[in-house]
């Protein structure tokens, strides 16, 4: 069957799936052997020459795909298999019977979680929030269904450089936005780091390489700084009899970005580019002694942060993560980030929960089927929007976590920032729903003080409390986020049917027929999306009736009359609608007469990458493909994406682009740069403001420009100045 593909591609396949088979361990008399056999044979049949999106034979990419699932996640056989055979069920070479009958139950609910969700890059509305959510909803029956989507994931993201830019934009974006955080729940940090990464290589191509180059400039330093300091600790961990592996690990790019985008700093003032991490062998009843046995020999040797300690030995996170963190002073006073852990910790803190299934005796374990337990109680009551069901959720996978207790003793979990009423829903709904405050080590509290770690919670209840709108801004958990608002629904619904009884009452006395056509008529009257919502705010007073009788008998009246369009409903009669429109901007050619604004948020210029999003009412906005948004309108939003690029004439038009400039405070500085602003360049400057502190200075000047070539160069010339120290553009702020 390898005969229709070409014979280098012939001996590629077959390597890969020498390595595979090499890593699973698993002999030619192994029962899972035959097995796998029959589903690659059969993966061969369903994909003779094809192709993917990333220009390479889908039998590479999906081998690909598996070795990632194998290697780098920790599966077995039975996933491999639900791969290959998910790919023969495509292409109609078996069928779910004959799956079950051959390589049975766990292969087929494997398959069959695969099959639902192997359509995740359609383009509706909302499709990417809704697909997400089957991902989950397959991940509550097996975890092994979003591990190996994760997987394929990151075997595209690797391809990227293949593919259109278009689907480079919308890959990295869905990966930033879906994929890394729940890989980041999962454990799977190795695998959540590669995909942030790559996110930034191209969605931000520019500061990417910064990073990067940075990074590089300064290794050898860094492996020196290293060597120096592990030097003593390994010493001492030798003589103590400890058989151990300890090395420097770097940070992620994107982690680098992120600190200096939340902490407004330069990549020159952040000191823990990288952690120590020191993995000892040890049996697993001495772990948790060894572990703080070789913090005290680290502490010993270097000052501690005493603040900076983080114990998820004793009390492990929800994703199963154990490690030993603390901070201590190096050389040259700089601070050093060491993480202790064993073995069988490190494995599960690479391969996240996969690793369980190697370890599944342990109390560990218990840990998943909580988590597991918690999405079956989200999905059970789904979100209407589920655009904000992931907003809540991402928010939830995020954030990070703190420990209280019961009143019997009992150890719970919340994200930080949880409230009283985050702790009464998570006991049970109808003690969230009938809460009313909380005793707090004793003291009373309302329900919407925010849990700190070790504190003591009881709930209080009162059979009068009921939801409330203004609860939804006092819990932050997915799952009581989802009760609340299921239960205002199922008031609100009982509002609008008496809203309905009632408008059928009036339409009777008025002789108005109550159809569907006159229903839609009071929808558009009142902008409403449904009758449901008309219905509640008739009940509510806050539609009046006898508006509704004056437009009804008043629009009969009227009906001979020609309709007047809208000013935004306008057609396009001449060529001058169009240019007007697309005077140096090219939207999608589909689309007619149309009116666009730059954001606001991003400021986009000429030469800049952007894209254009249909916003509601205010026409198209132009965004910039780094955008800070982008990530959530690619995703959450990507029917409303149209393409857009820039002409070549707007040379005569000139743009608002805000930069920071900082540097010693010596005289004439300013007079220095006024002159290369409006004299050299005769650039615009529109405002400027300075601070001046210890002898140094801060500025920010709103300056125009023609497009992006323009403000590089001033940027070069600025930067040229004597005293000026950095010079760079102001990405996001609105101007």
């Amino acid at each position: 069957m390898l005969k229709e593909y070409p014979e280098n591609i012939q001996k590629d396949i077959s390597n890969k799936y020498d390595l595979l088979l090499k890593e699973i361990s698993i002999s030619k008399d192994d029962s899972d052997r035959k097995a796998l056999d029959k589903a690659f044979d059969l993966l061969i049949s369903a994909l003779p020459g094809e192709k993917d999106i990333t220009k390479k034979y889908a039998v590479l990419t999906t081998l690909e795909a598996s070795l990632i699932v194998v290697k780098e996640i920790g599966l077995g056989a039975f996933s491999v298999i639900s791969i290959f055979l998910s790919r023969a069920l495509k292409h109609g070479k078996i069928t779910f019977r004959q799956i079950e009958k051959e390589f049975g139950s766990i292969i087929t609910t494997i398959t069959k979680g695969l099959e639902k969700i192997s359509y995740l890059d359609t383009a509706t509305e909302s499709s990417q929030a809704e697909n997400f959510r089957k991902l989950l909803l397959n991940l509550a029956k097996d975890v092994r269904v979003i591990l190996i989507r994760l997987a394929e994931q990151l075997q595209i993201m690797r391809e990227m450089k293949n593919i259109t830019r278009e689907y480079q934009i919308r890959i990295a974006s869905e990966s930033s936005f879906l994929y890394a955080p729940l890989a980041h729940r999962l454990g799977l940090y190795l695998i959540k780091s590669e995909m942030e990464d790559l996110s930034l290589k191209y969605t931000d191509r520019k500061t990417y390489d910064l990073i990067a180059r940075k990074l590089s400039d300064k290794m050898k330093a860094r492996r020196q700084f290293i060597n120096d300091f592990i030097k003593p600790v390994k010493l001492e961990l030798e003589k103590q009899g400890f058989i151990f592996e300890i090395k420097g690990r770097p940070k992620s790019i994107y982690s680098i970005w992120n600190k200096m985008n939340s902490r407004n700093i330069e990549f020159e003032d952040i000191y823990d580019l990288f952690a120590i991490r020191i993995v000892i062998d040890s049996e697993l009843k001495n772990e948790k002694s060894d572990c703080w046995r070789v913090y005290s020999i680290v502490t010993d040797i270097y000052q501690p942060n005493p603040l900076r300690l983080r114990d998820w030995i004793s009390v492990p996170k929800t994703n199963g993560y154990e490690s030993l963190h603390t901070t201590v002073i190096g050389q040259e006073g700089r601070w050093v980030e060491i993480q202790i852990r064993t073995v069988r910790m490190n494995e599960i803190a690479e391969k996240g929960f996969a690793a369980h299934w190697k370890y599944k005796k342990l109390e560990s374990e218990q840990g998943l089927e909580e988590w597991l337990g918690k999405i079956r109680e989200v999905l059970e009551a789904p979100e209407p929007d589920a655009v904000e069901f992931i907003d809540d959720f991402k928010l939830s996978l995020y954030s990070k976590e703190i420990f209280v207790f019961t009143p019997k003793g009992e150890l719970k979990k919340f994200p930080a920032g949880a409230t009283v009423l985050d702790f009464a829903y998570d006991v049970h709904s109808d003690i969230g729903a009938t809460c009313k405050g909380a005793k707090v080590n004793g003291k009373t509290v309302p329900i919407r003080y925010e849990l700190n770690n070790g504190e003591r919670v009881e709930i209080i209840t009162s059979k009068n409390q009921s939801p409330r709108i203004d609860w939804l801004n006092y819990v932050v958990t997915s799952k009581a986020k989802s009760k609340i608002k299921q239960k205002l629904n199922e008031e609100k619904f009982k509002t609008a049917e008496n809203g309905k009884e009632i408008l059928k009452r009036r339409f009777k006395n008025w002789k108005i027929p109550f159809t569907d056509d006159n229903i839609r008529k009071l929808l558009s009257k009142y902008e409403l999306e449904n009758s449901q919502e008309l219905y509640y705010r008739i009940a509510t007073e806050s539609i009046e009736l006898a508006d509704i009788k004056e437009f009804l008998t008043g629009e009969e009246k009227k009906a001979e009359e020609p309709p007047n369009l809208h000013e935004h409903e306008r057609k396009p009669d001449s060529k001058t609608d169009v240019d007007a429109a697309g005077d140096f901007l090219i939207i999608d050619e589909k689309l007619g007469s149309i009116d666009y604004k730059l954001a606001r948020c991003c400021n986009p210029i000429p030469g800049d990458d952007i894209f254009g999003f249909v916003s509601v009412g205010e026409g198209i906005k132009i965004h910039r493909t780094n955008c800070p948004n982008a990530a959530q309108l690619l995703t959450k939003f990507d029917y409303r994406i149209v393409k857009a690029k820039w002409t070549k004439g707007t040379e005569d038009r000139l743009f608002n682009v805000e930069i920071k400039i900082n540097g010693e405070d010596e005289p004439g500085i300013l007079d220095g740069i006024s002159r290369v602003i409006s004299k050299d360049l005769k650039v615009n400057l529109r405002s400027i403001s300075m601070n001046n502190e210890d002898g140094y200075f801060e500025g920010k000047l709103v300056i125009t420009v023609r497009d992006l070539e323009h403000l590089e160069l001033l940027i070069s010339r600025l930067s040229e100045i004597k005293g000026v120290i950095d010079v760079s553009r102001n990405e996001y702020l609105n101007i």
